[in-house]
């Protein structure tokens, strides 16, 4: 718990300096800072005499309100990130609704300090938090909120694995804590900002008197922020200002004591408690627990009436639950073996249940992932694991996973990964042999287990900024729009870029009218998950090939050859194209 609290203090500091902040420094500094100075006083000669008076020039503003901003701001972000995808699933609305949400309230915060009696009104419902005088204008916890709900899309790798832990309905103590503490994080470099304008302005005599003026410049600054983010105009901002975290970035990343600390998908509860008692791709029957739910499941097919399957219903039956994503070229070699599972062994009492859990957004389209079942020749029911609910009760961590589970309901068997089929279906006959010990099954399927071995050919290479994969080149590779050249030398299993490209969080387009890919690799058969309109060509082995592309996500064969050889792919992105990744088999 200690290393999560650490690593997510970590990963906010990092965000909280990053240019992502950058636009939101002047309204910290007004707002948070400046106003929260100790008001001007004047003194009045009355004949030969002096009195003072205590007059500020404006009502004064607590001491307390860049507290209150970062406060709201930490709340805020906890709250958008952990419950924010499965409030909005829940009531049926798109996820933009909170970032719209914080930009208005952005805006007419803005409004409020142009004209205090608006701020009055918004601010009076927040009256409740403690202060020696209780007056609704003082506060800043309403603006904390605003900003957090807009800061939310700004983060790098920790905030990643927070988002994926959030959005599965299923909230532990670890990922509150990761979550908080990031939160912590990115706001600690906004209070030091706000507490230092706070200093400067009551060092400099100006600010002091011209606390109404400060005000109507805040409130102006804060309009313009919430119009900006509209209109996406900070990004312009950052691609002009080089990433001076990229290199902390990357550190945290490739960490292997974070990227284990991370791995959130495995969350413990009392239904998965037991499958620590399986080993992975043990030969023989185990014993690990009663099977966990089948939950949050967004859409079932291939059901009668497309209804919902409880295991419960199942007692009695052998059940495989595979876990697959569609664009998996892993999963994509796994499914034949499924597929003739469940025609063989059916009527001999096994039930098979595809569990497609997405990689990546695309792949939680209902349409895409019914025409890849279809494709696939996958005529078992197959549930919409959207928000990884069931991935996390099974504690899952791998495309393909196949959780082997008895007449009785107790899971019997796991395999994560592709291979070692052959034991899988060994194991599905003697389920199936004591489940009805006068039951005839037919031979066993065969089916070649195509299964590469990973350690000659290259890995799956993401090509999205924050699931990047084998990238060599020099430059910072991090969301927005970036210029690329390659480098003079390139090691084996990478690829390097070359061109104007735009990258985000899950795939890269070319900026202008194409863009450039060197890949190295080693493999039999090289795909590429592309999506949009327009032309790939690619070029390898001397001959030059032009691939169409048309509609959603899907992954193209580029080449195949007999045997795993190393070669290098000059490909070339034609606009409109987003790229995703390269697979390997």
């Amino acid at each position: 718990m200690l290393t999560l609290a650490l690593i997510g203090l970590i990963g906010g500091l990092v965000t909280g300096i990053s240019p992502c902040i950058l636009p939101v420094l002047p309204v910290i500094f007004l707002s948070g800072g400046v106003q929260s100075a100790k008001p001007s006083v004047h003194k009045e000669q009355n004949g030969g005499g002096v009195t003072t008076a205590d007059a500020p020039v404006e009502t004064k503003v607590p001491r307390s309100r860049p507290y209150l901003i970062i406060l709201g701001l930490v709340v805020s972000f906890t709250l958008v990130t952990l419950f924010g995808s499965l409030l909005l699933s829940i009531l049926g609305l798109p996820q933009d609704v909170l970032r719209w949400a914080g930009l208005i309230v952005l805006a007419l915060i803005g409004i409020g300090l142009i004209v205090p009696k608006f701020e009055h009104l918004l601010e009076k419902p927040f009256s409740w938090i403690p202060q020696r005088r209780p007056d609704a204008n003082r506060g800043g916890f309403a603006l904390g909120l605003g900003l957090g709900a807009v800061y939310v899309p700004c983060a790098g790798p920790v905030l990643a694995a927070i988002t994926v832990a959030g959005s599965t309905g299923k909230i532990g103590l670890d990922t509150v804590v990761l979550t908080s503490t990031f939160a912590i994080g990115a706001a600690l470099p906004l209070l030091i900002f706000a507490l230092a304008g706070r200093r400067v302005a009551e060092r400099v005599k100006a600010f002091r008197k011209r606390q109404r003026g400060i005000r109507i410049i805040a409130g102006i600054v804060m309009i313009a922020l919430a119009i900006g983010l509209v209109f996406n105009l900070p990004q312009l901002l950052q691609r002009a200002i080089p990433d001076y975290t990229s290199g902390l970035q990357n550190d945290i990343n490739n960490s292997e004591q974070v990227k284990k600390a991370l791995n959130l998908g495995g969350l413990e509860n009392d239904q998965n408690k037991d499958l620590d008692l399986c080993t992975d791709g043990a030969k023989d029957l185990e014993s690990c627990g009663k099977a966990p739910d089948i939950k949050d499941i967004q859409q079932w097919f291939n059901t009668p009436g497309n209804a919902p399957i409880d295991l419960a219903q199942l007692r009695g039956k052998v059940v495989l639950l595979d876990f697959w994503a569609y664009s998996c070229i892993n999963c994509q070699r796994s499914i034949p073996h499924v597929t003739a599972w469940d025609k063989a062994y059916r009527d001999a009492g096994l039930q098979v249940i595809g569990v497609h859990s997405p990689e990546y957004a695309f792949e939680k389209e209902p349409g895409n992932v019914k025409a890849a079942a279809d494709k696939f020749g996958i005529g078992y029911p197959v549930a919409l694991d959207n928000n990884l609910s069931t991935w996390t009760n099974y504690r899952n961590r791998f495309w393909p996973a196949h959780y082997l589970i008895d007449a009785d309901g107790t899971v019997r068997h796991i395999k994560f990964g592709e291979g070692d089929y052959a034991t899988t279906e060994k194991l599905i006959r003697e389920l199936l042999t004591k489940a009805n010990p006068g039951v005839r099954l037919p031979a066993a399927t065969g089916t070649a287990d195509d299964t590469p071995d990973t350690s000659a050919i290259t890995r799956e290479t993401y090509l999205g900024s924050t699931k990047r994969v084998n990238f060599a080149g020099t430059e910072d590779y991090t969301a927005g729009a970036k210029t690329f050249a390659y480098p003079a030398t390139q090691p084996p299993d990478t690829f390097v870029l070359n061109g104007d490209w735009t990258l985000t969080s899950q795939n890269i387009t070319p900026t202008g009218a194409e863009g450039k890919i060197l890949l190295n690799y080693r493999a039999k058969e090289v795909r590429m998950v592309l999506a949009g309109k327009g032309t790939v060509t690619y070029t390898a082995k001397g001959q030059t090939k032009t691939i169409q592309v048309d509609g959603t996500p899907n992954s193209y064969q580029l080449l195949s050859t007999q045997d795993i050889e190393a070669g290098a792919l000059d490909v070339t992105v034609g606009s409109g194209v987003q790229a995703f990744s390269f697979t390997f088999g």
